[in-house]
């Protein structure tokens, strides 16, 4: 998950030096104004097509006989036996949603208390109040390196401004300044566009989709036609099948301390440096907590004990990313390369013998969503310290031929089983909260255009892939121009990848592709799967995959795929916790099979049918007592959500899905709900 908090204090408090009297316009005269550094990355000269390519199979199958969840048909045969065996007080506490207040008046205490701009960056939903804080606290960065300030002194203003305007802890003002100021120094003299330029870079659709030439391009396809489109048929029924675990958003804290204040005004809570509790009730949990808060050791072991315990027959696992705990302004490089190293040892003892394939997460970075490209050589900048370990610690799992890509981009690409691979993308690349694109988003690394290689000669092998990252592809934290390239490479070839594998937004979802020239056309489908970490507001979860498998017609395609999670209210209520299956999705669903236009007819069931859409929106967070309810414009966030594998192009995607759900009848709407739209819209 990005914690978006660091670029929000740096350009929250420039701007309010900007309305507090600082002058801000870049249209300036004066013998002291210097000219930007006028800088151009060097030439990448990498040849993707001279990397070793791993050929030989990876993973030797265990022979394992999976059974798999109850299909839609067989659901009502077991119903009654599920209700016998439903545990009453989950029942009971799904329902309450555990406040001290009513809940519409902890809401409205929460919505009054909220700055507008924090609470959208922090949740990557925008609105023109966070484009204009962006482009006022860009200009003004710019118009003092303009003026000649030096890095120190632009870092001690925007410190003093941050504590004395009580933005945050003076700690973490600090912290923030010291992490990120250089950096964006640094990047923001090298660039010669303007705040409306690099506003809409970082924000997106909500500061207006403006032209930029320096990150406008468009990746190469080899001279091969693509291969004609053919009816995706369903995994043979009863057909072997792989079982792969998915963990993603550990977001393990090795300071989390039961009882400590877990009702703190900083980013991160639940650590004995914020001191006691000061309320009842406001005192960490011993499993974990619903407040800002990540998630404590004994959590972590109790979970992989309980997967190592109930699933015995896992194949393999895919572990996207993200490590390190959410306190941005108060990390290392040593600190996050110990909890890396930490945590690879435990997924080694804890699953001897089991491949494991990783992809790297925006927080294993210090400072956090700080991936510079390869150009980027500076001994204080480059990203190699964290590479190098990274391929240290993979290669106990990953053949040696695929160290080079890992040290040069975190990306990597293995033959699984024979006509079966997996590819690793470094999403970072990505996402638009690593400043370091601004300089030159065109391709990062290279990236794109090494998959489409590895993808091609896949196509000439007659190999199907998988592939894992990070940032899904369609969240808004992806770069539009680099979601609209990836988004190409998957239609290309859509008869070689089957299925895609992200985490990061911390929910139970999906995003599904479709043919750019028919949007009525599902062409892939990636699963993002649930975090780990409880922060915030949720129940801890996993995702269990049944993948095609060994056999003459074989797909690869995910035949079927479970959410796992413990109820966190229940663990430190009752000081045990129980993870259990929340649901199968062709159970759930009522789907046939898993293929991409099944998702599709899914969602379409999902607009017209509010009973579908509300059992998703339970499934989205895991059955948290905390979910509150989702209207209309919820709705229709979360289903444009599902149907966007490509980013900030909801206009193309989701207008008829807007509409449908805008022309059905509106519910009556109680006085409570009325006043409390009313402070929502205030």
């Amino acid at each position: 998950m990005i914690i978006r908090i660091p670029w929000l204090l740096l350009l929250a408090t420039v701007f309010i030096m900007t309305i507090s009297g600082n002058p801000l316009f870049l249209q300036q005269s004066g013998r002291n104004i210097k000219p930007v550094i006028r800088w151009r990355p060097p030439m990448d000269t990498w040849n993707w097509t001279e990397t070793p390519r791993n050929d030989e199979p990876f993973f030797i199958p265990s022979n394992f006989t999976h059974k798999l969840p109850p299909s839609a048909n067989e659901t009502e045969l077991i119903a009654h036996m599920a209700a016998l065996k439903r545990n009453y007080s989950r029942l009971l506490w799904d329902s309450d949603k555990s406040s001290n207040l009513p809940l519409f008046v902890d809401k409205a205490l929460k919505l009054l208390n909220l700055k507008q701009v924090y609470y959208e960056v922090e949740h990557s939903v925008m609105s023109k109040v966070s484009c204009t804080a962006c482009k006022a606290g860009a200009g003004l960065l710019q118009h003092y390196m303009r003026l000649g300030k030096s890095k120190e002194e632009i870092n001690k203003m925007i410190y003093q401004f941050c504590v004395s305007l009580n933005i945050q802890s003076a700690r973490v003002c600090e912290g923030i300044t010291r992490l990120f100021g250089s950096e964006v120094v640094y990047v923001l003299k090298r660039i010669t566009i303007g705040p409306n330029e690099i506003c809409s870079f970082v924000i997106g659709d909500a500061c207006g989709d403006v032209y930029n030439p320096y990150h406008e391009w468009e990746v190469a396809f080899p001279p091969v036609p693509k291969p004609q489109a053919k009816a995706l048929e369903p995994p043979i029924e009863k057909a072997p099948t792989f079982k792969v675990l998915q963990i993603s958003d550990t977001h393990f804290d090795p300071y989390y301390a039961e009882g400590a204040n877990a009702e703190c005004n900083e980013p991160l809570c639940c650590r004995a440096s914020n001191g006691p509790a000061l309320t009842p009730g406001g005192g960490a949990g011993r499993w974990g907590d619903y407040r800002k808060c990540d998630t404590p050791k004994r959590t972590i072991d109790h979970m992989l004990k309980n997967i190592a315990d109930t699933h015995t027959d896992i194949d393999y696992i895919l572990w996207t990313g993200d490590l390190p705990p959410h306190d941005v302004w108060n990390q290392t490089k040593e600190e996050n390369l110990k909890v890396l190293q930490e945590t690879v040892a435990q997924m080694s003892d804890m699953f001897p013998g089991v491949p494991i394939f990783p992809a790297l997460g925006n927080h294993e970075s210090s400072p956090v969503n700080s991936f510079p490209p390869p150009y980027i050589s500076s001994p204080e900048s480059n990203i190699a310290w964290l590479y190098n370990e990274l391929d240290a610690q993979w290669r106990r799992w990953l053949p040696a031929g695929v160290s080079h890509t890992v040290r040069r981009g975190a990306f990597y690409s293995v033959l699984v089983r024979p006509g079966f691979r997996i590819i690793s993308l470094n999403m970072n690349y990505c996402n638009n909260k690593n400043w370091w694109l601004l300089l030159n988003s065109t391709d990062p690394a290279t990236e794109l255009q090494w998959l489409i290689y590895e993808l091609q000669s896949a196509e000439f092998s007659g190999e199907k892939v998988h592939i894992i990252g990070h940032i899904p592809p369609g969240h808004s934290d992806c770069l539009k121009v680099w979601s609209r390239n990836y988004y190409a490479i998957v239609n290309r070839y859509e008869a070689t990848i089957t299925a895609q594998f992200f985490g990061h937004t911390h929910y139970d979802e999906f995003e599904v592709f479709y043919d750019p020239n028919d949007l009525g056309r599902a062409t892939s489908i990636a699963y993002v799967g649930p975090s780990v970490s409880p922060y915030y507001d949720l129940n801890l979860g996993y995702r269990i995959y049944y993948v095609d498998g060994d056999h003459d017609a074989t797909t690869r395609l995910v035949v079927d795929h479970e959410t796992w999670i413990m109820n966190l209210k229940e663990a430190n209520l009752f000081g045990y916790p129980i993870w259990y299956k929340l649901y199968s999705a062709r159970s759930a669903y009522m789907m046939p099979s898993l293929r991409p236009q099944d998702w599709d007819a899914f969602i379409d069931d999902m607009t017209s049918k509010e009973d579908v859409f509300n059992l998703y929106h339970k499934h989205y967070w895991k059955n948290s007592p905390r979910r509150g309810t989702c209207d209309g414009e919820c709705r229709k966030r979360l289903i444009c959500d599902a149907r966007s594998g490509r980013s900030h192009d909801r206009r193309a995607l989701c207008v008829h899905i807007e509409a449908r759900i805008d022309g059905a009848a509106p519910a009556p709407q109680t006085w409570r709900a009325w006043l409390y739209n009313g402070l929502s819209v205030s």
